[in-house]
């Protein structure tokens, strides 16, 4: 019988969770307390207790150190669903005001956004650690209102996917652009309130309000 070919072990230490997550904890706490000029990998390593070298294997510099704390904040964002559309809108648009009133949060995204004004590398980290995989409640949401009859199908074609990828940015634009702005720049709560007309806003237009308590 022909001998089979022995597999590979596989070199060097697995990551370990519980050194990311205190990496990650600890990145967040040095924006808060240090902000972005002075915010540096050797700090956050010694806030880990960890060596620097253990640093620069996970990630190549501070701004996707930076970008991947904020990131695992939002990764708790989910969608339940609420039964519907309007429902499943407003549940998200809580679970995300609740997310930027937290200091750490507001802090530290808005150090890498402000950073990446300049940064291109850094405003496609946050896109593609952030934005995109937060699409996917955008996704899972219009799919659900669809299955629901609550949105008609997209076509069956190159267009329909087309506009259905633009019209899935637009909605994460829109409420997350509305949300943060509400949050980090006037200050003001997103309670369940404003949730509600919000979301009566997406799916009504302006017209939907007239006469709404």
């Amino acid at each position: 019988m022909p001998h089979s070919c022995p597999r590979k072990r596989r070199t060097g230490r697995p990551r370990s969770v519980e050194t990311d997550r205190a990496i990650l904890d600890a990145a967040r706490a040095a924006l808060v307390d240090l902000g972005w000029g002075r915010f540096t990998m050797g700090d956050v390593a010694a806030r880990a207790g960890v060596a620097k070298t253990t640093l620069y294997r996970r990630w190549a510099n501070k701004n996707e150190l930076a970008v991947d704390a904020v990131a695992v904040l939002f990764d708790e964002l989910e969608l339940p669903d609420r039964g519907s559309l309007q429902a499943d809108i407003e549940d998200v648009v809580l679970q995300f005001g609740r997310l930027l009133e937290q200091p750490e949060t507001k802090t530290a995204l808005m150090a890498v956004v402000a950073e990446s004004t300049a940064d291109a590398a850094l405003r496609e980290r946050i896109r593609t650690a952030i934005v995109d995989r937060q699409m996917g409640l955008v996704i899972l949401g219009r799919a659900r209102a669809q299955d629901r009859g609550e949105l008609p199908p997209d076509p069956p074609d190159n267009d329909g996917s087309r506009a259905a990828a633009e019209t899935v940015g637009l909605i994460f634009d829109v409420i997350a652009g509305t949300v943060v702005h509400r949050t980090l720049v006037s200050a003001e709560p997103v309670d369940t309130v404003w949730a509600r007309r919000l979301a009566t806003i997406l799916l009504t237009g302006l017209a939907g309000l007239a006469g709404w308590e």
